[in-house]
């Protein structure tokens, strides 16, 4: 309180007194120094006008000086390297003139560079010099200090094909140069006589020239402190007559700290006149209330009506500061200027009225609306943290350091039987434990190694049965909480679990044994998928057989087959005669007849076979789908005229696609040719065809005798028939629809067949308008080889 006071009268007499002493201090100067300043104040321009410039010539001459010398200390330093370098090239040539006499011929290369090291004089490597020998061919060869990447070099990559060292030798002397990887270099060659070409001595420029930057260095630096020197020396010549501003600026700086500090501070500072009821008040306290600041007092009656009438009077603080004295430490509420209400705390001081003058109370204003909102928050926080203890179903009491009770809820009363008076805050812990009940079992948890540190676990069994788990850590200030949870319910399912364990454990037994079991059975298994992988290829291998065997005999039988349909036809004809008899006529028909069915079913098989073994391939072009139909209907309409069977053909506009002519005609005769035979007398058979996307749909149908749905399944394989009355009257193969299955597929496309005993049947197929997945080049022999197309289901 006594500093608050002693800075609240620094202020007072600050603000009062400073103007007074200001004009006392400059009238009392001026009266006794008036002439010499005056003079000064003649002469100061000249001296302002020929002090610099004298300075300034001074600075230039030194520099013109340091910078002749340090010219002539760098060529100075350039002749010596270039002398040491001569001196080196030439001792080292004639040393290894007189050497390269006794080295032998066998293994020179590797005699020469421990010649080269011992012909080296002392210190002849230092600043990173670096010497060459190389051969007649200009190959370096030797190098000191040892370089292995420069060995096997030419010396003109080095130093340059058009230097004149290489061709000169001593006669060029010593030459700045760049190296080939952009250091500059001095550098000297000497020729050497016999089996060596030359001998080179090279030193980079910037290891020559280190001690004349390091003496550079010095005097420039000697220079700058000295010209820093004299510029200081004239600066504080001319700061001599700025004094008095400064003394100004800093008492405004002095100012504009004091109220940065306050505004930082959210802190007023004001200085209230007891007698005349008027109030000062710094720019901060204007902030602080949201106000504009002002120049003037301000009066009591409105610093009164700011204040809460809730808060006190101001009149009443004014007259017990009269009578008694002493200062205030108040806090109240004033308002803000946009209507809302803040805290203040007031803290100042009675001063000692001078000489006929009244009262001031002296001191600062803090805002302190952010502390009571806080604290506020603290208390609402505290409220609620209590508030979730109590509600939770665990037990909670929290200790402090001194192991006194902070806090805890009525589950931690109730688990423990503690009365209500004894839990009272501040009760110590060995007298609160002294009432408590204690537990019957006590087990404790082990720990692993993840336990936080002053931390513990430990499970409790209370004497009316249940089971507390109970946890006590540590807090930060040296006191700890411990929580407890009742784990009744959880004792209880472990002892199931247990049970259950011991039932799983005898599972496991008996699934361990017909493991074993399957183990054996998997066994057996993969013996069996092995016969029968080693039967599957067997079988294949058979069918191939059976598919090359097929497509031989198919070959074997067609050249007799031609020769008796040939003949046959002779005979028809009579062609040398007649035969004389009718039933000659007639047994020559039912043998031509017979030789063309029987080639039919041949060229079936081979077509198979050639499908099965890989053989067949296609010759996709453009064409129209209409064209081929009506080719097929032309082909199956006598068969079907014979019958009355009436052949209908429905194409929409479908635009080309890329196919198998022979193989798309074969498709459609095979197709339209068992519709026609399965179908009765006087029926018919319905062609349409369709765009689908990107697919061409195909579809057949007939009122025939059907299909049952357990012979579906097999219909479409290879010699396959469908057995009943009606097509034991007609002969066939049963390759057709598998011939037909198979060139779909080849094409990209599927067949699907729908039927019902009775009902007649369906076929149906689609093919891209693309073409063939992969598009191959065949030989008119790898065609289907059909005639008539004639093929038998």
């Amino acid at each position: 309180m006594a500093g608050a006071a002693h800075a609240s009268r620094l202020f007072g007499k600050l603000f009062s007194r400073q103007n007074m002493e200001d004009k006392e201090l400059g009238g009392h100067i001026k009266l006794i120094t008036a002439p010499a300043y005056e003079r000064l104040l003649a002469a100061e321009p000249v001296f302002q006008r020929s002090i610099p410039i004298l300075i300034v010539i001074f600075i230039a001459t030194l520099a013109v000086v340091r910078a002749f010398y340090l010219y002539s200390d760098q060529q100075t330093v350039i002749a010596e390297t270039k002398d040491e370098l001569t001196l080196i090239a030439t001792a080292m040539g004639a040393d290894m003139k007189l050497r390269e006499r006794d080295m032998p011929q066998e293994g020179f290369r590797n005699a020469i560079q421990s010649e080269l090291a011992d012909a080296l004089p002392a210190r002849a490597t230092n600043a990173r010099r670096q010497v060459l020998v190389t051969d007649q061919a200009g190959t370096v060869i030797a190098t000191a200090p040892m370089r292995t990447d420069l060995e096997g070099t030419a010396l003109t990559d080095l130093l340059g094909a058009a230097q004149p060292l290489t061709t000169f030798g001593a006669r060029a002397g010593v030459m700045e140069l760049d190296l080939r990887d952009g250091t500059p270099s001095y550098a000297t060659v000497r020729l050497l006589d016999g089996r060596l070409g030359s001998l080179t001595v090279l030193q980079p420029t910037e290891t020559a020239l280190t001690g004349w930057r390091s003496r550079f260095s010095a005097t420039v630096t000697l220079f700058v402190c000295t010209a820093g020197t004299l510029i200081v020396l004239v600066y504080a010549y001319f700061a001599q007559s700025t004094r008095a501003r400064e003394a100004d600026a800093l008492y405004a700086e002095m100012n504009a700290r004091i109220d940065a500090a306050l505004q930082r501070g959210r802190c007023g500072l004001l200085d209230w006149d007891l007698g005349r009821g008027r109030m000062f008040w710094s720019t901060s306290m204007y902030e602080i209330l949201g106000m504009p600041p002002r120049s003037d007092l301000i009066g009591f009656g409105e610093v009164e009506a700011l204040v809460h009438p809730d808060d006190g009077n101001l009149y009443d603080f004014a007259d017990k500061l009269l009578r008694d004295g002493g200062g205030i430490d108040h806090t109240f509420r004033m308002r803000h200027a946009n209507g809302s209400w803040i805290w203040i705390q007031a803290r100042a001081e009675l001063c000692d009225p001078p000489a006929g003058g009244a009262p001031h109370l002296i001191g600062i204003a803090v805002d302190i609306t952010e502390q009571k909102r806080m604290a506020e928050h603290s208390a609402t926080a505290d409220l609620r943290l209590r508030d979730a203890i109590e509600t939770i179903s665990e037990a909670f009491v929290l200790w402090d350091a001194d192991n006194r009770l902070v806090m805890s809820n009525s589950k931690y009363r109730q688990f423990h039987g503690l009365a209500d008076d004894l839990m009272r805050t501040g009760t110590p812990y060995q007298e609160i434990m002294s009432g408590a009940r204690e537990p019957m079992i006590t087990t404790q948890i082990s720990s692993s190694g993840s336990c936080e540190r002053d931390a513990r676990s430990y499970e409790a069994q209370l004497d009316d049965g249940r089971w507390l788990q109970i946890s006590e850590r540590r807090t930060k200030d040296g006191g700890f909480v411990s929580v407890g949870t009742d784990i009744t319910k959880l004792k209880s399912h472990e002892e199931n679990l247990m049970d259950s364990e011991r039932q799983l454990m005898a599972t496991v037994a008996d699934l361990r044994q017909s493991r074993q079991k399957l183990e054996a059975q998997a066994q057996q298994l993969v013996e069996l998928a092995e016969k029968y992988a080693d039967e599957k290829k067997r079988a294949e291998d058979a069918n191939r057989t059976k598919s090359e065997f097929l497509a031989n005999m198919s070959h074997e039988l067609r050249t007799p087959l031609n020769a008796i349909i040939g003949f046959s036809e002779i005979m028809q004809q009579g062609m040398f005669g007649d035969l004389g008899s009718d039933k000659y006529r007639e047994y020559t028909t039912d043998i031509h007849d017979s030789g063309e069915h029987l080639l039919a079913v041949i060229n079936d098989i081979l077509d198979m076979s050639k499908i099965e073994t890989g053989r067949i391939s296609l010759s996709p072009e453009t064409l129209e789908l209409e064209p081929i139909v009506t080719e097929s209907v032309k082909t199956v309409e006598p068969e079907a005229g014979a019958r009355h069977i009436a052949i209908d053909a429905s194409l929409e506009c479908i635009g080309a696609l890329v196919a198998d002519r022979r193989a798309l005609k074969q498709i459609l005769i095979n197709l339209l040719s068992n519709a026609v035979k399965f179908t009765p007398d006087d029926g018919k058979v319905s062609i349409s065809a369709r765009d689908k996307d990107t697919m061409l749909e195909v579809s057949i149908t007939d009122t025939g005798i059907g299909i049952g749905a357990e012979e579906l399944a097999r219909l479409g394989q290879p010699f396959v028939q469908v057995e009943n009355q009606f097509t034991k009257s007609h002969k066939g193969a049963g390759l057709g629809l598998a011939i037909s299955r198979s060139l779909i597929e080849l094409h990209g496309g599927q067949m699907i067949i729908r039927s019902q005993a009775g009902q007649g049947t369906t076929v149906e197929f689609t093919l891209p308008f693309s073409g063939p997945p992969v598009k191959r080049e065949v030989a008119a022999a790898d065609a289907p080889s059909r005639s008539s197309g004639k093929t038998a289901a």
